[in-house]
């Protein structure tokens, strides 16, 4: 086998992301996705601040069927990062670093989150 014959190695068509791995990534996008978030939040607090008018106008954005399905997002972002950077302060701690540890917290943080976005959800309604 001459070394052109190789190939490259990981490719794309092989590597498979390690679950850790994609739960950091996930953790650095919800953060960027809560900042969007935020920015939402603070339209919506002007729009309050500004009169009934321009209230109804943010409510009907925000209660209309996109507008609720970006705000479930949000907060599926917020609790998930919030309990991935609970994971993050026991490692901090010292603690779960094994493999298996790490992707049996990656499981709960996914999971709590989950649950935890469903249960704001139906408080909420």
């Amino acid at each position: 086998m001459t070394k052109r014959d190789r190939p490259l190695s990981p490719h794309i068509q092989i590597y498979k992301m390690p679950f850790t791995a994609v739960l950091s990534i996930s953790h650095r996008i919800t953060g960027v996705v809560m900042a969007v978030g935020t920015a939402v939040l603070a339209y919506w607090l002007v729009a309050a601040a500004s009169g009934p008018d321009s209230f109804a106008t943010a409510q009907a954005v925000l209660g209309s069927v996109p507008g609720r399905i970006l705000l479930f997002g949000w907060s599926l972002a917020l609790f998930y990062h919030l309990c991935n950077g609970i994971r993050h302060m026991f490692w901090d701690a010292g603690l779960g670093f094994e493999i298996r540890d790490a992707q049996r917290s990656g499981l709960a943080t996914v999971a709590a989150a989950l649950v935890l976005t469903a249960l704001a959800w139906t408080i909420g309604f």
